[in-house]
């Protein structure tokens, strides 16, 4: 995770692509495809959270230069939020994924592997959820480490786990791996999109094991049909 301002985004990509150092879009052999994953459609998704009923005792912005306009929603089984994508690096250094790649690079993540490793943003599809404050306490409304959630961008739907956590004013994070597979450009230096991403979260869910996109697509395909039917 990592604060991040326009001003910074900017001058960093543009040192980035100065140096050369701008990643290659090489995909790695375990990043998830640009498909619709599960047999629950977006459009199915994306008409049970057409209205917000917010839970969060305030607002998130979407970026640290951004006024607060993003609510967390809640929904029978789920809480949801729309907002940006900005892209998390961080946790095991691979090909893209580095402090040679990514300006905020940090080396672990909120949540780890089953052998105690830290997550591979590259690899595996993840969210960033706000860390807990007096605007909202993610742990309190039944979301927790390996959660699952289905992203949805652009008429695609992603499954990814709660993964890390990050600043607790602002919202709309994911990793590498959940851009990629959404069409979104990955790179942690300049990718990510400024808005259209909905973020839905269900309650009290977690892959097992948390590094598994199998089991997370698995599950989730499962909770996105009893989400349909219970709202």
């Amino acid at each position: 995770m990592r604060l991040r301002t326009l001003s910074l985004a900017a001058a960093s990509g543009t040192a980035l692509l100065a140096a050369g150092l701008l990643p290659a879009h090489a995909s790695a052999a375990t990043s998830p495809k640009s498909t619709q994953e599960g047999s629950v459609s977006a459009a199915d998704l994306l008409a049970k959270v057409t209205s917000c009923s917010q839970i969060s005792n305030g607002k998130y912005k979407t970026d640290d230069e951004t006024s607060a306009t993003v609510p967390v929603c809640g929904k029978n089984g789920a809480v949801f939020w729309k907002a940006d994508m900005d892209i998390d690096c961080d946790g095991q250094r691979t090909t893209n994924c580095n402090e040679n790649r990514d300006p905020w690079y940090q080396d672990d993540t909120a949540f780890h592997q089953s052998d105690g490793k830290p997550l591979k943003a590259e690899s595996l599809p993840y969210v960033v959820v706000p860390s807990s404050s007096s605007i909202w306490n993610y742990a309190g409304a039944g979301i927790k480490g390996g959660g699952v959630v289905a992203v949805i961008y652009n008429n695609k739907v992603e499954y990814a786990v709660v993964g890390d956590t990050g600043p607790t004013k602002i919202i709309g994070e994911a990793s590498y791996a959940t851009a990629k597979a959404l069409g979104i450009d990955p790179d942690p230096a300049t990718g990510g999109v400024d808005s259209g991403v909905t973020y839905i979260l269900f309650k009290n869910s977690k892959a097992s094991p948390i590094e598994s996109h199998s089991a997370a697509l698995s599950l989730g395909d499962q909770l996105a049909k009893q989400f349909i039917a219970s709202n």
